[in-house]
């Protein structure tokens, strides 16, 4: 079965975002080779697993009677990579943002994953205090007032903060349950169906036997609407070409022929939690995430990909850096769906923004933006915005 929600866990560098859902789910989520070499996570992981309450009424991930399935999305704390999170951002309903006990509250992506979740709306979160076997009592507790004084004066300052240590698995069922009863599904909008790529997979090993090869593997959310196994639909813009040196997008077309919810085969699926979408597609069109970023639905339903895009720029409250005013052609790097591209200002009025893109997206009427600018030597979540 599908799950119900997408959870993504967001915080600072090695503060332990993937060994905290390691300790939920008990799968491992870092598998590209760079993320284990260099310790980080990269790319946007994600893991599922059901929820249980047994007899004694204790929440677990192992057995009992069913409660909830949910998905998770461990998003990249290291910041050259906020624009991962904000991607990520964009097809979750909660959020639990992970502050280690043993470092001074906030450090830097601490703050500035807060204000991303922000940005997006996210009504839903859980703090975790996690490696609170590194300090001692008065140093969770100093720690513990550190985030409290953070979240002051923000939309989270009653939110549930939850001491754990992952690494030993302490603390984990309390956190289990506070998600079952306090997380729930938010309501999609009604109407033809899209679905967001957040990852994409060539899943056949080495050798395999031609007859046996499976096509493109698409991993991501479904946002509106219903999919089904057997229908035709289109990837837009699609996948990256060169010609003489130019770069342009294919648009591809194509059929589902399975989708795999929670590691089990499933007919159709809709909003709430994370699906695969096994395809007709050449898998080499699909490895190494090279169609993240694209939106899928039926053909003839989805908006025509642009390269030019008019929006209302609102800047965050809780800025962590002053930005100086805007020029002529400054890169500013959009988060649209779970796109993210670099867009050079063409003109501006006000708050009114017209960007030229370096990629074509697919943009929605009323679609929130993400704004991310340069300051101190490295990019910012400056605002969110209106696509007009």
């Amino acid at each position: 079965m599908q799950s119900e929600i997408n959870i993504m866990t967001a915080g600072h560098v090695d503060h332990g975002k993937t060994t905290l859902v390691q300790a939920i789910t008990g799968n491992k989520i870092s598998t590209h080779s760079e993320e284990l070499k260099r310790g980080i996570t990269i790319k946007l992981g994600y893991s599922d697993c059901v929820f249980y309450k047994n007899e004694k009424g204790e929440y677990n991930s192992k057995e009992g009677s069913e409660v909830m399935r949910v998905s998770f999305l461990d998003a990249p704390g290291h910041e050259t990579l906020m624009a991962t999170v904000i991607a990520a951002s964009s097809i979750v309903d909660g959020a639990i943002l992970v502050i280690a006990a043993n470092e001074k509250c906030p450090q830097p992506q601490t703050a500035e994953h807060l204000a991303v979740i922000e940005a997006a709306g996210i009504k839903q979160l859980i703090i975790v205090q996690n490696k609170i076997d590194l300090v001692d009592e008065k140093q969770a507790m100093q720690n513990y007032e550190d985030i409290k004084k953070f979240l002051k004066e923000t939309p989270y300052e009653n939110a549930q903060i939850i001491p754990i240590s992952a690494n030993l698995g302490l603390n984990i069922t309390y956190l289990i349950r506070a998600i079952a009863e306090n997380f729930k599904p938010i309501e999609k909008e009604k109407g033809e169906a899209i679905f967001y790529v957040a990852r994409s997979f060539d899943v056949n090993k080495p050798r395999t036997e031609v007859e046996k090869i499976k096509g493109a593997v698409l991993g991501g959310s479904v946002v509106r609407g219903v999919i089904k196994v057997g229908e035709e639909i289109e990837i837009l813009p699609g996948i990256a070409m060169k010609k003489k040196e130019r770069e342009y997008y294919l648009p591809l077309e194509t059929k589902i022929v399975e989708i795999e919810a929670g590691r089990e085969s499933v007919s159709e699926a809709r909003p709430g939690g994370l699906v695969g979408i096994s395809t007709l597609l050449d898998p080499a069109l699909s490895k190494s995430d090279s169609l993240v970023g694209c939106v899928v639905g039926r053909k003839g339903t989805l908006p025509r990909p642009v390269q030019e895009v008019k929006m209302i720029v609102k800047p965050i409250k809780r800025s962590l850096v002053s930005f100086p005013p805007f020029t002529s052609q400054e890169p500013i790097v959009l988060g649209i769906g779970t796109a993210t591209t670099l867009g050079f200002i063409k003109s501006q009025k006000k708050s009114e923004f017209t960007l030229e893109l370096k990629k074509p997206v697919c943009v929605f009427p009323n679609q929130k933006i993400s704004v991310m600018r340069r300051a101190q030597n490295r990019w910012h979540l400056y605002a969110t915005a209106t696509a007009v």
